[in-house]
């Protein structure tokens, strides 16, 4: 499809990008229910390795099978699906074409329970090309004492992956020894998070919808004296977009732990008012009975295009 407006608006911010590059992550943005409106909703299913099978496919059963998530990302008309190696593999080719794969490079298992959190790489940049993907996704946690590590082996995947002509997908997962719980998702540790993935090079960034809590005590002397406001979910989106390069690089947001549909979609028009790009909805999806799936995902399109 020829390029709307705003892609090609979207597409300019990435001037330093060779065509390839610039042409998949056009796939991205000009692909299913919202082709063309400069968002995305995305199908992630990396949890049965995160946290486990039961956790992850027991409300569905359906889930164990790895077609029935790259078939309800199609059948929803979401614009990618994003997993680990495994479940990759298991459907590239069956569903080569229909809908742009995102390769999940790196991942972690929940049985060792870390301080200091630290994903293994899991898939490489050739494996993305073989299996067809538009994109490779990989996770940061800023804020653990391995977070150096993860930077750097970032800084040659992305490298690598634009020399292929693929962008990156960044989850930028505030989270270690140095950060409170609440801290995880407060509202300038999550903006943080979003400039240190614009920082690094990556495409599309994935935050966690952020609180209205100020963890580090410099930030909130700041946040008091520039006035910066956080009381509703619209105004902490908008600062995390502001730092994301003023707007310039796409920021997602997680659909976190499950919940009713209700939550939900008063959360997805929260994040749709404060500018968001779109969500990557995983459990809250996949979870859900197929029919049920399909209406939310579709829900929560129709509401970042009409944001």
């Amino acid at each position: 499809m020829a390029h709307t407006d705003r892609v090609r608006e979207i597409l300019s911010w990435y001037a330093s990008d060779n065509p390839g590059t610039k042409a998949n992550l056009a796939r991205l943005l000009n692909s299913g229910k919202l082709a063309g409106t400069g968002k995305l909703v995305i199908l992630p299913v990396d949890q049965g390795f995160e946290h486990g099978p039961a956790r992850s496919f027991a409300p569905n059963p359906l889930g164990y099978d790895p077609n029935y998530h790259a078939d309800l990302a199609i059948a929803a008309g979401c614009n990618a699906y994003a997993a680990p190696l495994g479940f990759i593999e298991a459907v590239a080719d069956r569903v080569a074409g229909e809908i742009p794969l995102i390769l999940k490079l790196n991942n972690s298992d929940s049985l060792a329970k870390m301080d200091q959190p630290i994903s293994a790489v899991t898939g490489s940049v050739k494996d993305a090309i073989r299996l067809g993907c538009a994109a490779i996704g990989y996770t940061i946690y800023p804020g653990s004492g391995h977070r150096n590590r993860m930077y750097e082996d970032l800084r040659e995947l992305i490298a690598e992956a634009k020399a292929h002509g693929l962008p990156t997908v960044l989850w930028s997962y505030p989270r270690g020894a140095g950060l409170s719980k609440d801290g995880e998702t407060a509202t300038d540790v999550a903006a943080y998070a979003a400039q240190i993935a614009a920082q690094l090079g990556a495409h599309v960034i994935k935050i966690k919808p952020p609180k209205d809590f100020v963890e580090q005590a410099e930030a909130k002397k700041v946040f008091e004296k520039y006035s910066i406001p956080t009381a509703t979910l619209e105004d902490r989106v908008r600062h995390c977009i502001q730092a994301a390069f003023a707007g310039r690089r796409i920021v997602i947001f997680s659909g976190g732990e499950a919940k009713g549909t209700d939550e939900v979609l008063a959360e997805v028009r929260g994040l749709a008012k404060g500018g968001a790009f779109g969500s990557i909805m995983g459990r809250n999806a996949f979870q859900r009975p197929r029919e049920e799936a399909i209406k939310l995902l579709q829900d929560v399109m129709d509401a970042f295009a009409s944001a």
